[in-house]
């Protein structure tokens, strides 16, 4: 590596760090709209400045999104697509990021901070070196609570389209995903009737009624010892996420009691199939609704795509599923191959999420050498 390579190596280095700390320090999540907007409006003054680029923001159910094109170029040869919003974590401290071991550790370092800050850049920098390039950009606010409000209306109201798109949410440095479960998010609830504690038998309790359902529904998505688990389990899942009465005190049997239940799913299941299945294991005062329902995706990345993965990291790229979702689906549904790869992270959705620096290198070099492949 020259001296020049090096110092360019450096200050990309730099600016990703920067970038994504940055980004980690804006909370973003469901429950703090207004860090949301903050983010956008952070993620406009990066972009307004670039010469013949329009940016559209729309907001559809509360949920703002951005859209940069070329000017006159409103469906792209290629999006780059990424999402600002991070889960919710009970402790506030957690959006901040620290450095140790060549990672970033923050909330939503990996998911997807990091990446978000490589999508930037590479547009910001591709733009300003070719100006004609046919190259978009996609932030959107609402992927971590199911997308729909996001890139699902983008794509089905706004009709927003593209030849390919780029997707940082998914898969490895060496990693591509071609295959995403199906995914529901339900609520149950169970209807009682309230007494005093100490006399249970003149109620109904609403919530040992709902803990009986939910067990016998949870035994027909049963899954084999921890030890024989690994990423690639690709049978039906379900996991409760929430369990919840209106009780404000201690002493009171619920009349009412609701679970939240994250089910994922393969082919050949459908929503209509798990649905039923979870339906049918139900007593009749305890009902069902669907909250986000997707089906599973194939996503067909672009063979030039693996085959520059492959010469930057001199490793063959592998052809990976995931029991994740992600907004690639609403791509996937209408044809549009998605791209789906990204730097090393881990302990996502955790306190100590974090993303490899010197694999954000990596991958910006990948999605760098495939731009200038297709667009130039």
């Amino acid at each position: 590596m020259t001296a020049i390579d090096a110092s360019s190596e450096s200050a990309l280095r730099a600016q990703l760090i920067a970038l994504t700390r940055d980004l980690i320090l804006i909370p973003g999540t469901a429950s703090q709209p207004d860090d949301i907007d903050r983010g956008m409006a952070f993620v406009r003054n990066h972009l307004e400045s670039l010469a013949h680029i329009t940016l559209n923001e729309f907001r559809h159910r509360g949920h703002p999104s951005l859209i940069a094109c070329p000017d006159g170029v409103p469906h792209p040869d290629i999006l780059l697509c990424g999402h600002l919003d991070v889960i919710d974590h009970p402790d506030p401290a957690v959006y901040r990021s620290t450095l140790r071991d060549n990672r970033i550790y923050g909330a939503g370092a990996g998911d997807m901070k990091g990446a978000l800050a490589i999508l930037l850049e590479l547009f910001r920098d591709f733009h300003t070196r070719y100006p004609s390039a046919s190259l978009g950009l996609v932030i959107t606010s609402d992927e971590e609570t199911g997308g729909e409000a996001g890139l699902g209306y983008l794509v089905h109201d706004v009709g927003l389209r593209c030849k390919a798109a780029i997707i940082p949410d998914g898969g490895s440095l060496h990693d591509v995903t071609v295959e995403e479960k199906g995914l529901i998010h339900a609520r149950l609830t169970a209807h009682g009737h309230a007494a005093h504690a100490a006399r249970p038998w003149l109620g109904n309790n609403a919530l040992e009624q709902l803990m009986r359902n939910v067990a016998r529904v949870q035994k027909h998505f049963a899954s084999p010892p921890r030890a024989e688990l690994d990423e690639d389990y690709w049978e039906p899942t379900s996991a409760v996420t929430m369990m919840s009465t209106p009780n404000r005190t201690i002493n009171r049997i619920p009349q009412r009691a609701e679970a939240i239940m994250d089910i994922r799913f393969p082919p050949p299941h459908t929503v209509d199939t798990i649905e039923r299945l979870v339906t049918d294991h139900l007593d009749s005062d305890v009902t069902y609704e669907r909250i986000i329902s997707a089906a599973p995706a194939h996503l067909n990345p672009d063979p030039r795509y693996l085959e520059i993965m492959q010469a930057v990291t001199g490793r063959p790229a592998r052809l990976v599923r995931t029991a994740g979702g992600s907004d690639a689906r609403f791509f996937s549904d209408i044809g549009i191959p998605v791209m789906m790869s990204r730097p090393l992270v881990g302990e996502l959705h955790s306190d100590e999420e974090w993303i490899d620096i010197a694999s954000m290198i990596t991958h910006y070099r990948i999605c760098e050498q495939y731009l200038s492949k297709i667009l130039l």
